[in-house]
């Protein structure tokens, strides 16, 4: 427990102070957010803002992570392959938001560079997860063996390709409005905390010789979000840019992938499959029937501005619905744990 709270506050101080010392270099340099010309139109007012805080969410992170082993902790391998997911996803973001702000437009990496980024994090981490640890190559929903249906090697690899892949662009996609992405991503960080540490606490029935390492990661995470929300609340100071939201998507998918608990993200993280489901289906009707649209403007989150809806009035209730997302999927899993007499 020492070690969550030290990853934790050593994270959500680097992460505080970092984004402070990185909005007045920004600012310093002239370097902010192009905003994109059909957006909302209050969104206009935005143009300029500091970008990239996500680099400031990933080096609290790692330091928290580095700096808790000094009290009482032993590194793991599987622990280790999350926190270089995140990295990687956060070095993907941070090329794409670096060419907007030196191009000066809401372009960066083309869609096939930013992909292929994103492919080479995700299937890096699958590699060395079936490759150098013990991890069940099983379809898992709060434990390896429930429904444990065995993939083998490739098909497992295919599989968290296509976990990473999506959830960090769910993420991306939800990262519209200040402080949404952040907020929800803290939730399903704080659900990953408790598994972890429930795993650690039942080893022969999770096998997860990492659980408490995962929950240190899974920590880490929530206080370097915690540090960077303190100036990305609306109004935002800084945005998280591609540099966090990729970071953070990598993160909860490759925790989800570690703790084996794979089925459950989507529940956990069900705000962010709501924005991309949104997204798929403007197009679909948009295809599909002559131009005409579902929402107004999607994500969803873009339609409830154009509704007249205030920002905060937004984002409040978003975060409620990722609360009671992340509610469910802790419900479920540890309803499990009592079905199956798993107590701590």
């Amino acid at each position: 427990m020492t070690r969550l709270l030290i990853a934790a506050a050593i994270s959500m101080m680097v992460s505080l102070f970092g984004t402070k010392a990185l909005i007045n270099w920004l600012t310093e340099h002239g370097i902010g957010q192009p905003i994109r010309d059909d957006g909302p139109e209050g969104h206009h007012l935005k143009a300029g803002t500091p970008t990239m805080g996500g680099l400031a969410l990933v080096l609290g992170v790692v330091s928290g992570y580095v700096v808790s082993d000094v009290f009482g902790g032993i590194y793991t391998t599987r622990g280790i392959f999350v926190v270089l997911a995140i990295i990687g996803g956060g070095v993907v973001g941070l090329m794409d938001d670096w060419i907007k702000v030196v191009a000066a437009r809401n372009l960066g990496l083309s869609k096939r560079a930013k992909l292929l980024g994103q492919l080479v994090v995700a299937a890096g981490f699958a590699f060395l997860m079936t490759q150098f640890t013990e991890v069940h190559t099983t379809l898992s929903f709060t434990r390896f063996a429930y429904p444990g249906w065995e993939l083998g090697r490739v098909l497992w690899m295919l599989w968290a390709v296509l976990l990473i892949v999506g959830m960090t662009n769910s993420v991306n996609l939800t990262d519209g409005l200040d402080g949404l992405a952040a907020g929800a991503a803290a939730l399903g960080f704080t659900a990953f905390t408790f598994i972890g540490f429930w795993q650690f606490r039942n080893p022969a029935a999770y096998d997860n010789p990492a659980s408490l390492d995962l929950a240190v990661i899974s920590a880490a995470m929530v206080g370097g979000i915690i540090g960077f929300l303190w100036w990305n609340a609306p109004p935002a100071q800084i945005f998280m840019g591609d540099t966090g939201s990729l970071a953070i998507g990598s993160g909860l998918a490759a925790l989800s992938l570690a703790t084996q608990t794979q089925l459950l993200l989507p529940i956990i993280g069900g705000l962010f499959v709501i924005e991309t489901v949104s997204v798929i289906l403007q197009v679909i009707v948009f295809r599909r029937f002559g131009g005409r649209r579902l929402f107004r403007m999607a994500p969803v989150h873009h339609h409830f501005e154009l509704c007249g809806w205030p920002e905060t009035t937004i984002l409040i209730r978003l975060w409620i619905m990722s609360g009671l997302c992340t509610a469910v999927g802790l419900g479920l899993f540890y309803a499990d744990a009592i079905r199956e007499g798993i107590t701590a």
